[in-house]
Formats: structure tokens, C-alpha cells, sequence
């Protein structure tokens, strides 16, 4: 597979474990990078030109056309987006532009297909998407099951969609739109964006999470524009059309947890998909010039003695039946104190940038329902893990819902009057996290050195 990125796989962990411990943890770091000169792939308003043995991609931009789209500028705005985004298309990409409300509509081309780009069928789209206008309502299920009919026949190629919404998914019941994921689950990547306040955080969450993409808010609809361009130019960089994660483990073990951490938190246990004897593989989705990282959680039933050494995890990352890389977590007995509990630096980060999300989702819960006593414990939680991890972008989000007292011991008070585009982009955002420095540890979870106190990276 020459034509892939090279592929390296790094595992970062305390090896060591106490006699009789059973738990080992270690983050794995999957780094790719394209040995391209243009490694993003990006067009430049009036296409590439030679795609240059690039990997097919497919595109298919989902613009909300409800009746609600026509107040705030919001369908001009989504206008300008979907065009600026047509238009860093690169020439051979086969692309479609969808209009939703009770049903999806074909905006271009017309008729249910995929067109390639180039510099006829891009000016074509933006004349099309000119003419979008607001009226009806939101099934976004019906929207996701036409993207995935437009995809059937590009197996081979980078199938991704952009969806945008201003609204809740009140024209379809909740068990069609399921029904829709589990239909579209694994076909291809869907990125999606709220755009004003009355979208919902959950909806989009549970559809990205299930469709392998990422969401995002946008309050002000004058920044989807520029939104739109980062995605569509992220998409476009991608190389490789389906990765995954296979993970062995020995009889006397099995994997407790797998979370991608970098560049978010997403549980990828319940994906697992058994492919062979005490192996398990979990899908990645499209890959181009980037970092990920995970945190892999193995439990061992019979804890050996003290001085042996097993390998307690293989991990291997694949396209299809290509290894492209791969890395053992690795666990050996000891009673040297000090060497078992030396915790690692890269794997106490992940846990404190995993418990934080779940703070703040349950602290903006309790908050909604009523129980301030709750919510003020869990986010004066969130306020110690965020400043543990060096996540500045959510300590700000929180000083915009609670008053904090003491920052070192999470004494808060709520805030009484809080926008509700300060609540949701603290709730979207609260699986995004920042990344640390390779090989760091610590023997207590207090003794942090500087550059582990900022969470750089």
C-alpha cells in the first residue's frame, strides 16, 4: 500500500503492576503522516486539477432547509457555506448537495447520483445552492438514508458528509432515526454542525458518535462559512478510507475499554466487531495526515508471579488485511513499591480529560432537571479536572456557567442567568481535549512538572 501515509503506533504506559494486580492501563499513539508535498489536499476556490494518485472521495453536503433556517441570517449564511465548501471540492471528487425538511431534495445534480467536481459541475452547485430556500420541517434519519443510497458503489473511496442543522429532529420519531444510524453505520463519516440554539446537543452527539464524525456548535451563523471550509478541506487531506484498530488479548485476559482520546472522547468498546481467536476489531474511519490517541484498559484474571513478564495486549492498526502498524502493551509483576506505582504521566491525563467530559454532561443535566446541588459538585469537579489537564478553552466555557470560589478545590456557586449558547457549547464541547507530552510519568497523581501541569502538546 504505497500509497498510504506511513503509519507508527507508540504505547505509553507503567508496565509494572503490584503482586496479585490485574488492571493495566496504557494510552496508544497512532500517528500518521503523508509522505505528499501537499499533505492537505485542499483546493483552492476553483479546484486541484490532477488528483495525483489520491484516494477516490466521496462528498455529500446536507444543508437544513426547515422553515426556522429563514430567521437570523441562518439560510444565507448556510448558502455561503455550502458553496464555499463546493468550491475547495478537488476536480474527481464525485459530490452532492442535499436539501432537508420532511424530505431530502435533490439540489445537485439532479436525480439521485454523485457528480465529479470540476470547474463546470462546482459552478453548476453554487447556482444551485443559491436558489435554497427555507419551508418545512426536520427528519434529519431521512436525510442520512439518501446520503447513504448516494454512496452505494464508492466502496473504495473516502465516503464523507457535512451535516447541518438548526433544529431538533421533531418530523421523525426518535426510533426511525435509529433506525437510520444502524442503516448507515459504517457506510460513511458524518461531521455535523448546529448552527443557533435550538438544536440538540444529544441528537447530534448520538448521530456523530454513531457515524464516526465529530459536531460542533455555532452560535453565530456568520461563522459557518469558515467552518465549513475546515471541514471540507480536513475531509479532502484524507487518504486512507477505513482503518481500524484490532486488539489481541491472551485467554487469561480481556479488554475492559476502549476510548479513542485525541482530538476527543468516544467509548469505542460497544463497537467491537470479534475477528478471530482473542482478537476484536474497532473502526477508526478515514485517516489522512494526523495523531490519535487511545486509551486501552486490559483486565487479567490470573495475575502471574512476581518477575514474570506477558504480553497483555497486541495491537495492530489495519486498511482491510494491511497491517500498517502495530505495538504491545505489556505487563510484568513486581514488589518493588515504587516501581508499581509510578503512574504514567500520559495515562493519568486521559483519565482526568475522560472524567471531566462525564463531569460536565452530568453537571449540565442535573442543572437543566433542577438538582443545583448536583450540578454544583460536578462541575466544581470539572473546574479541578480542567485545570489538572490544562484544558484552558473549557475552564473558560465554565467560568461562563459557575462563579468559582476556590479553582484548587472546585468550590463553585452556579451562575443564575447562563445563555443557553454558553450551555450548549460547554456541553459540545466537553469531549474535546488537549494533548501532553510523550513520556511522561509521575509516582502521585500531585507531583506534576510544568509542562504537565499546561497539558501542552
Amino acid at each position: 500500500m504505497s500509497d498510504v501515509p506511513e503509519f507508527t503506533v507508540r504505547v505509553d504506559q507503567n508496565a509494572y503492576l503490584p503482586a496479585g494486580g490485574r488492571e493495566m492501563h496504557a494510552i496508544v499513539t497512532v500517528e500518521a503522516r503523508s509522505s505528499r508535498a501537499d499533505a492537505t489536499g485542499t483546493g483552492t476556490g476553483t479546484g486541484t486539477g490532477n488528483d495525483g494518485g489520491r484516494a477516490p472521495a466521496a462528498e455529500i453536503i446536507l444543508i437544513d432547509t426547515s422553515g426556522s433556517m429563514s430567521y437570523r441570517g441562518k439560510m444565507a449564511a448556510a448558502k455561503r457555506a455550502a458553496r464555499a465548501a463546493v468550491n475547495v471540492l478537488r476536480d474527481g471528487v464525485h459530490f452532492a448537495v442535499v436539501a432537508g425538511a420532511n424530505r431530502p431534495r435533490m439540489i445537485y445534480p439532479q436525480g439521485e447520483r454523485l457528480v465529479a467536481a470540476d470547474e463546470t459541475s462546482r459552478r453548476s452547485a453554487v447556482q444551485a445552492v443559491q436558489r435554497l430556500e427555507a419551508a418545512g420541517g426536520t427528519a434529519i434519519g431521512s436525510w442520512l438514508l439518501l446520503a447513504d443510497r448516494l454512496f452505494t458503489g464508492y466502496d473504495d473511496a473516502v465516503k464523507h458528509a457535512i451535516l447541518l442543522t438548526d433544529g431538533k429532529n421533531q418530523h421523525e420519531s426518535a426510533g426511525e432515526l435509529d433506525a437510520a444510524l444502524r442503516a448507515c453505520s459504517g457506510h460513511f463519516l458524518c461531521d455535523a454542525r448546529g448552527v443557533g440554539t435550538d438544536w440538540d446537543v444529544a441528537e447530534l452527539r448520538k448521530i456523530t458518535s454513531a457515524l464516526l464524525g465529530g459536531f460542533l456548535d455555532v452560535p453565530d451563523p456568520a461563522d459557518l462559512e469558515a467552518d465549513f471550509l475546515a471541514m471540507t478541506r480536513t475531509a479532502m487531506s484524507k487518504e486512507v478510507a477505513d482503518v481500524s484498530l484490532r486488539v489481541w488479548t491472551p485467554k487469561q485476559a480481556r479488554l475492559r475499554f476502549v476510548k479513542q482520546m485525541v482530538p476527543a472522547v468516544e467509548d469505542l468498546t460497544g463497537r467491537r466487531v470479534e475477528s478471530g481467536t482473542q482478537t476484536g476489531d474497532y473502526p477508526l474511519g478515514a485517516w489522512g495526515d494526523e495523531t490519535r490517541e487511545y486509551h486501552l484498559c486490559v483486565e487479567i484474571d490470573e495475575p502471574g508471579d512476581v518477575g514474570r513478564q506477558m504480553r497483555a495486549a497486541w495491537v495492530k492498526l489495519l486498511a482491510g488485511d494491511d497491517v500498517l502498524a502495530s505495538g504491545n502493551v505489556l505487563a510484568e509483576w513486581t514488589d518493588d513499591e515504587a516501581s508499581s506505582t509510578r503512574i504514567s504521566g500520559r495515562v493519568a491525563h486521559h483519565t482526568g480529560q475522560s472524567e471531566l467530559a462525564e463531569a460536565i454532561q452530568q453537571g449540565l443535566e442535573a442543572r437543566r432537571t433542577g438538582d443545583e446541588d448536583t450540578a454544583t459538585a460536578r462541575l466544581g469537579r470539572a473546574v479541578v479536572l480542567a485545570r489538572e489537564v490544562g484544558n484552558e478553552q473549557i475552564s473558560d466555557l465554565l467560568d461562563r456557567v459557575v462563579d468559582v470560589v476556590d479553582p484548587a478545590s472546585g468550590t463553585v456557586r452556579l451562575k443564575r442567568e447562563v445563555s443557553k449558547a454558553d450551555e450548549m457549547s460547554l456541553d459540545t464541547r466537553s469531549v474535546r481535549t488537549v494533548r501532553t507530552r510523550h513520556g511522561e510519568e509521575r509516582k502521585d497523581p500531585d507531583e506534576r512538572d510544568e509542562h504537565d501541569e499546561r497539558g501542552g502538546g
